[in-house]
């Protein structure tokens, strides 16, 4: 997949969560659910349950068993869902767009970005930075 493909496909994801919380369907939302985590698990790779867990996606904080959820309950539910699926979508697209960040299966090679310095053995002694005063820098 191209930097670009994803950065897009990224977007129109959270596209798609911003207006599941306006207009909550539990239908929709199972299947943005699909295709966002087929997406992610193709840029990043597949979470454990540990990583799943620390993001809280789809753990909502009322979850009603027993019973069907009354409309007024499922669109909390979808809502609640939604918004954290898209800030998880919302940090995807961050390390790719503005941190230049590799991605599993990238095609075309790896975009430069903030952070990620020179290659060692690269033939080059400048830095070639873009002179910016974004002032994100630092070690890790």
């Amino acid at each position: 997949m191209k930097r670009d493909e994803l950065i897009g496909r990224t977007r129109q994801l959270i596209d798609e969560g911003d207006r599941l919380e306006a207009s909550p369907s539990l239908g929709a939302l199972q299947l943005w659910l699909k295709l966002s985590d087929d997406l992610l698990v193709s840029a990043w790779g597949s979470m454990d349950r540990y990583h799943l867990a620390w993001l809280m996606v789809g753990k909502p904080k009322k979850i009603v068993r027993g019973r069907p959820m009354t409309a007024t309950e499922e669109a909390a539910y979808v809502r609640e869902v939604a918004g954290a699926k898209t800030a998880a979508l919302r940090m995807s697209l961050d390390a790719v767009e503005r941190q230049g960040m590799p991605f599993h299966g990238e095609d075309g090679g790896v975009a430069p970005g903030q952070g990620m310095g020179r290659v060692p053995n690269s033939g080059s002694g400048g830095s070639g930075g873009s002179g910016g005063s974004s002032g994100s820098g630092g070690s890790r």
